[in-house]
């Protein structure tokens, strides 16, 4: 390229290469752009990082930016603020990242709302997951899915299901840093916040908007909704606390997560059509995260620049019912694996890791797609089989576990050659690993997960060197990776079909899979009620 006055625009991009020991800072940004551009580094403008990724496939590991102009006055992060309520206030159940961006988006509009949970206000919250880790009892109302923040407050903060950084996936990630976040997950190809620090953000974001005037009423677990009929139409009417009281209100969003089993009870009492959809189940695996670090990054590994290294596996299998998917869940590095049940009588594990990511353990959920015919095949056709399924599954492994949330688990060696194990390696589990045979906590489902698992593991073991080693072990189960059912809605409006005046949103509806694609489902519902009522 010739020498050019201009050789970068206001909304261009270029992409840079840099070795993993060069510096980026702003002199060595302008260097690698100049030689990329073919020009001299005085004419490139001021940079700013928009992307920042690690490169290691095969061992090469470099630095990959994605940079641009910077421009001359920084942009006001977070769109609009919230302002004062008032009117008719909005019932949001559920206080996870639907519900809570739903009350944000609302207050921005200057529409009130009154947010509901079972579980606790996050700090308070902390305290009762300590009887899951240290006791192995269930608080069936706190836990790690239910409460302020939902499912993803304390196991993990992931933020992966950012495909791009505009429209709404940007405006969340950018709330989100006006709350507290880490700016760097602005930047970063695969951010994260950490169960450490999104608590406070969560506690920034509710406090802002209480002083905005929106309601919080945690906990309060709502029992029913409230239908009315008014001209030959189901209208909502509001909803029914545990405690007797009635909230009423004309327009009910129900955003309450993949696990609050209970809801879709009460949903089709109130005559709100469901359907069963497809989802996965499983296991947990985890190994030392130095195993994993020296396999993704080689002679690198141990790099200071270099985070605990993450995988992402897939697999797929033949069997009974047809082609399924085995694939790597919520891949964990450095982090912990942690008791999610919500019931007393099953063991349910997940992941989780802190923001530094320094846990000496990587883990991850293997799991295996299940699909309507499968569920069909075991007799379990209707709206509520998927459930069926996982409490057979979680129930099972509670037995092998042998109580006191002890998860059944079984070394990657054994797993592989088809036997269980007489002991486990050390994990970062803490209510504990029992050694056994998992094949029989999957066989309990009456599908072929064993074996499709089996067939993944060996094939991991290809792609990542010590992945089937006696230091890997295998835990069950993952049960919770989606909702296994979906709340239709009409596509335009966002309400239920049965019933004006519902917003079934977020995972627990079908609509969502994770903090991020939760979050921006609350904003679409928000901007939904705030059309319906004239606004913009």
């Amino acid at each position: 390229m010739a020498v050019n006055d201009n050789p970068l625009g206001p909304d261009d991009e270029l992409e840079l290469e840099l070795e993993l020991d060069a510096a980026d800072d702003e002199a060595a940004l302008a260097a690698a752009a100049a030689a990329r551009l073919g020009v001299l580094p005085k004419l490139v403008p001021p940079l700013e990082v928009r992307r920042r990724a690690i490169d290691a496939r095969r061992h090469r590991v470099r630095l990959h930016l994605t940079v641009g102009t910077r421009p001359a006055v920084p942009p006001v992060l977070g769109g609009s603020p919230p302002r004062e309520v008032k009117g008719e206030p909005v019932i949001i159940v559920g206080a996870g990242p639907a519900g809570l961006f739903c009350a944000h988006e609302l207050a921005r509009h200057g529409v009130a709302s009154i947010v509901l949970d079972r579980g606790k206000l996050v700090q308070a919250r902390r305290r009762d997951l300590k009887g899951l880790t240290q006791h192995g009892t269930v608080d069936p109302e706190s836990n790690y899915c239910f409460g302020e923040g939902g499912a993803g407050t304390y196991s993990d903060g992931k933020l992966y299901t950012r495909a791009h950084k505009r429209g709404d996936v940007r405006d969340v990630i950018e709330t989100l840093t006006v709350y507290g976040a880490p700016l760097e997950i602005l930047v970063d190809a695969r951010p994260h916040i950490g169960s450490n620090k999104l608590p406070k953000v969560i506690t920034s974001l509710r406090e802002r908007l209480t002083g905005c005037g929106v309601g919080f009423e945690l906990p309060a677990r709502a029992d029913a909704l409230l239908v009315d009929e008014r001209g030959g139409r189901r209208v909502v009417a509001g909803v029914r606390l545990a405690d007797g009281r009635e909230l009423a209100g004309r327009e009910v969003v129900v955003v309450t997560g993949h696990s609050a089993r209970d809801v879709w009870t009460w949903l089709a009492a109130a005559g709100v059509q469901l359907e069963a959809k497809p989802f996965a189940v499983g296991v947990r695996i985890e190994h030392p995260q130095p195993l994993i670090d020296q396999a993704q990054y080689g002679r690198h590994a141990g790099h200071p620049r270099l985070r605990a290294a993450p995988y992402k596996l897939v697999h797929q299998t033949d069997g009974v019912g047809g082609r399924r998917g085995v694939f790597s869940f919520c891949m964990c590095p450095g982090g912990w694996i942690v008791p999610a049940a919500t019931e007393p009588d099953g063991v349910v594990v997940n992941g989780m890791s802190l923001s530094r990511r320094d846990s000496p353990f990587a883990n991850s959920g293997i799991v295996v797609g299940v699909e309507l015919e499968d569920l069909a095949r075991l007799g379990l056709g209707g709206p509520l089989g998927g459930i069926e399924l996982q409490r057979r599954i979680e129930r099972a492994a509670a037995v092998a576990g042998g109580g006191a949330l002890r998860a059944p688990a079984t070394r990657a060696t054994d797993f592989v050659r088809g036997k269980g194990s007489t002991t486990a390696p050390r994990s970062s589990y803490e209510p504990g690993l029992t050694a056994c045979d998992l094949a029989e906590v999957l066989d309990a489902s009456g599908l072929d997960l064993t074996a499709r698992l089996r067939e993944a593991v060996k094939a991991f073991g290809a792609t990542i060197r010590g992945f089937v080693s006696e230091e890997g072990v295998l835990a069950g189960v993952e049960s919770r990776t989606s909702s296994p059912v979906r709340v239709p809605r009409d596509p335009s409006s966002l309400e239920s079909l049965d019933v004006s005046g519902l917003y079934p949103g977020g995972e627990g509806a079908g609509f969502a899979g994770g903090i991020v694609s939760a979050a921006m489902d609350g904003v679409r519902i928000a901007r939904a009620i705030v059309r319906g009522r004239g606004g913009a």
